[in-house]
């Protein structure tokens, strides 16, 4: 059976993006990373979501990007946007944080004599986050098959992006059918320590919107008004 590694955030898009890595035959790695981000919930979800899809391993690898800062999720002082979608980078961006999350799994992957790794990168419904779109995936690859030693023994290792042109809508119906249990899943930027999510603050919206898209009951659970 061909390895994987899968990066697990504990959201949505990350649970479909591990089924769908085990329904293409791999034994899965998942990669969480405690980055010191506001909605730590989403850590003890991807705990849940790995075991209930059968990962092989689950890891956990805690690297405190607090002390950059720079991003609503990393530093208190700033705030998550409620107000729907702005122009712009939303100040949810965390700078550079999909570069180091693929870095990680790429050294995990070597490791582990592994040439793929599946990350739940979109750019349909999505924030608009610089470092979830194709061509930044097309090159980190290129960049991922110049600096290691497997690839210099001629082993090409393999970026999946699953999702990255499909819509949240899509998303869901995708991970229903591979059997995504999504009440295990945290997505909000500001979920509480139960899991709770805000309803209001952008990934809330979006992922509201998928499932009223795809007809299916809504199953997050939302903090009390």
């Amino acid at each position: 059976m061909k390895k994987a590694i899968v990066l697990l955030s504990g959201g949505l898009d990350s649970a479909t993006t591990l089924a769908i890595a085990r329904g293409q035959g791999f034994r899965c790695y998942a990669l969480s990373i405690d980055y010191g981000q506001r909605h730590f919930a989403e850590l003890n979800a991807a705990q849940k979501i790995a075991q209930s899809l059968d990962s092989h391993k689950h890891q956990i690898i805690k690297l405190d990007l607090t002390a950059f800062g720079g991003s609503a999720l990393t530093d208190q002082s700033i705030k998550v946007p409620t107000s729907g979608e702005n122009p712009g980078i939303p100040v949810t961006y965390v700078p550079a944080r999909n570069t180091i999350m693929l870095s990680l799994a790429l050294a995990w992957a070597e490791t582990l004599d592994c040439q793929d790794i599946f990350t739940g990168v979109n750019a349909v419904d999505y924030s608009g986050y610089p470092d979830c779109r194709t061509e930044y995936i097309q090159a980190f690859g290129i960049m991922a098959n110049l600096a290691t030693k497997a690839s210099v023994e001629g082993k090409q290792l393999t970026i999946h992006t699953p999702l990255m042109l499909l819509s949240k809508q899509q998303i869901i119906q995708t991970g229903l059918a591979l059997g995504v249990d999504y009440s295990l899943t945290v997505s909000c930027y500001q979920a509480d320590e139960a899991g709770q999510a805000c309803g209001v603050c952008d990934s809330c919206r979006i992922r509201k919107a998928g499932f009223k898209a795809a007809n299916i009951p809504d199953p997050t659970a939302y903090k009390a008004n």
